[in-house]
């Protein structure tokens, strides 16, 4: 499932806009779609409160007791994301993005402050490794002025993709209050500005595309996953009536002279007393924490730490304190 973050510590560099105009275009391809607003102003989330039903359907988020998640059968996600977004912040939103796309303003001020926002990502595992690829768009950009050429040269400087840039248009705002994009309108009231949307557009859809052949290529679920048992239990699990177990053909294989169904009935008996000891633990107390900075705290805590006053025997040295693990290391992508 793609997720595309639009980025940019900056206020009012037109992130909305762009978040709102790359969901309604999804939208349009006929993907499954949600857009995600973080930013406490919740523009997209009213935007998308006057969309028309007859319009093509793009989903906010679900609220499951009193938590964030992405619908069912979602295939791509677009998340709005507030200004000044840093630190702990970024790494999490990095660590779920896919793709970050950073709309840029001609001013100075706006180059370099996304110019420092572009380094810190720099610094992120996923970021470096190329596996969340960052590109920037040029937004409220007069085409008249060297503006373009401007900011496509200092993109270059920082090893930045520079995807186009869009112009500051009525289209925008009045599509935008009645819950539309200029995807929504036709196609010859705003050709000037969808032409100006064609690079980006052409630089997202092999990012957001799925390989044909990864679904075949995919490992099939072994069934009773969803369960977490471990992986040589769920070997052991009965097949249906009359055929034979995964674990029992696998060792018929080693072993020709043991009679399958010798084989077949150990592995039945060894699923049951698996099943069993695995049900008669006890089920640990999960304590929900909702506050980024008790999360940073707690994940700050990787490294064992020794005291001055511990007795150790033997009259062994203490141990070097080894290195702490950043907080962003330990955030699993769900």
């Amino acid at each position: 499932m793609p997720v595309i973050a639009v980025v940019n510590r900056k206020g009012g560099s037109g992130k909305s806009t762009l978040a709102a105009h790359l969901a309604a275009w999804c939208a349009r391809q006929g993907s499954a779609v949600m857009l995600g607003d973080v930013d406490r102003q919740q523009s997209t989330r009213s935007w998308l409160r006057k969309r028309h039903e007859t319009l093509p359907s793009i989903a906010p988020w679900t609220v499951d007791q009193n938590i964030l998640r992405v619908p069912t059968g979602i295939t791509h996600v677009v998340l709005d994301t507030p200004g000044g977004l840093h630190g702990f912040d970024l790494a999490r939103m990095v660590m779920f993005a896919d793709i970050i796309l950073m709309p840029v303003c001609g001013s100075a001020f706006d180059r370099e402050s996304a110019a420092d926002c572009h380094a810190e990502l720099l610094a992120l595992p996923r970021v470096a490794t190329g596996r969340c690829k960052v590109a920037c768009i040029g937004m409220r950009i007069d085409t008249r002025t060297r503006t373009p050429q401007i900011l496509k040269e200092w993109a270059a400087g920082l090893g930045m993709p520079f995807l186009g840039v869009l112009r500051e248009s009525q289209a925008y705002v009045q599509c935008l209050e009645r819950g539309m994009t200029l995807f929504d309108l036709q196609a010859d009231r705003v050709a000037t500005d969808l032409r100006q949307w064609e690079p980006i557009l052409n630089w997202l859809r092999p990012q957001l595309m799925v390989p044909a052949g990864a679904a075949a290529a995919a490992p099939a679920r072994v069934p009773g996953a969803q369960h977490g048992l471990p992986s040589r239990l769920l070997a052991n699990r009965p097949g249906p009536a009359g055929t034979r177990t995964e674990n029992a053909t696998g060792l018929a294989s080693r072993l020709p002279n043991v009679p399958t169904p010798a084989l077949a009935a150990a592995a039945r008996s060894t699923a049951a007393a698996g099943a069993g000891l695995l049900s008669s633990r006890p089920v640990p107390a999960v304590t929900r924490i909702n506050s980024p900075r008790v999360l940073d705290r707690v994940a700050s805590h990787g490294a064992p730490r020794s005291f001055g006053n511990e007795q150790r025997p033997n009259g062994l040295a203490p141990a070097p304190e080894a290195a702490p693990i950043p907080s962003f290391l330990k955030l699993v992508k769900c």
